[in-house]
């Protein structure tokens, strides 16, 4: 027998083994694939040591949990010690990226803090030059969207308890100073300008309907008229809606679920006796959200993050198992509400 012949016994074990082979490869193809329909992600800021007390996870930690609870993927903080772009060169981020990618979690965006209506030029300016980065760093991540603010106040760290005070009494002093036109106007420039960086790396930028500037949900979606650039995207969040009913909630998913790009939600959670976590109050909202976002044909992430002041237990903020136990819950909760929606 020539060495190009073979008997049917080895043809029969070759294609066995090849169909193995390649169910394999399907197999780990399908793990490294996003999944389909709306997913569940989890927002570094939940364990970035700010608002608990104690140190904060590293990302390669973060990785492990969100799998751990069943998170879909993450969203990285744009500050340290997560995802400052000063510390994440190229080739750390690609690590991270075959990191995640090995634990079956995808890096799905990069949260920016930026502020793009300060009237001095050097404060917005360097504002921009940070965003320039982060853009890099999120195509370097793999990740396809970049969280923007109109302009967010920032926030000031305490061993106890972190706070907004300090930075929104400043801001808030700062824009006294100005007029709302030109606060507006500011930032659209600065959108507009980093729109273009994102398209050179190939990255959507998403536009939160977060305070200050923003009043309703509109103002995303005229800014997103404004700036007309197919890279500026919506980041509706459900929380940050003025308006929750099941009317208002139809009208802000129909406006702008045809810009969506990500989204988040907060909220501590509890398990009631029967098991389940969330009751109907907090539940109906969220599933009218989800179906809006469904008929607009949304299949992006929704991101838990406990971002805000914590409970202060016998004089101590708590700590890193409060964020543990929240982020656990919450997988649960939105897994629930997407099945319900």
């Amino acid at each position: 027998m020539s060495k190009q012949t073979i008997n049917r016994r080895q043809f029969v074990g070759t294609a066995a083994l090849a169909a193995a082979g390649l169910a394999g490869a399907r197999e780990n193809s399908a793990q490294a694939q996003p999944k389909p329909g709306i997913k569940v992600g989890l927002y570094s800021i939940t364990f970035l040591g700010v608002w608990y007390q104690g140190k904060a996870l590293t990302l390669e930690q973060m990785i492990r949990k969100a799998r751990e609870y069943g998170y879909d993927g993450i969203e990285i903080d744009g500050k340290r010690p997560h995802g400052n772009p000063n510390d994440w060169p190229t080739k750390r981020c690609k690590q991270l990226r075959s990191m995640a990618d090995g634990e079956g979690i995808e890096i799905y965006a990069v949260a920016g803090n930026n502020d793009f209506s300060s009237p001095i030029c050097e404060h917005r300016e360097a504002q921009i030059v940070c965003m320039r980065e982060l853009i890099r760093m999120a195509s370097d991540f793999g990740a396809p969207a970049v969280r923007v603010f109109f302009a967010w106040p920032g926030v000031t760290k305490h061993p106890q308890l972190a706070s907004y005070t300090v930075a929104r009494n400043i801001w808030d002093h700062t824009h006294s100073l100005t007029t709302t036109a030109e606060d507006w106007s500011r930032c659209r420039d600065a959108l507009a300008e980093c729109a273009r960086y994102a398209a050179d790396y190939g990255v959507t930028l998403a536009l939160q309907n977060h305070a200050p500037i923003v009043t309703s949900y509109k103002d995303v979606l005229r800014m997103i008229q404004q700036v007309n650039a197919p890279q500026l995207r919506a980041c509706l969040d459900l929380p940050l809606l003025s308006d929750k009913s099941p009317e208002g909630i139809r009208a802000a998913t129909s406006d702008l679920g045809r810009f969506q790009a990500l989204s988040h939600f907060g909220g501590e959670y509890e398990r009631n006796a029967d098991g389940s976590v969330g009751d109907d109050k907090t539940r109906e909202p969220f599933v009218n959200f989800v179906r809006g976002l469904r008929q607009a044909g949304y299949t992006g992430y929704m991101g838990y993050e406990l971002c805000h002041p914590l409970p202060v237990v016998d004089g101590q903020t708590v700590g890193l198992e409060f964020a543990e136990k929240n982020a656990q819950l919450a997988a649960e909760f939105l897994r629930s509400v997407l099945k319900s929606a």
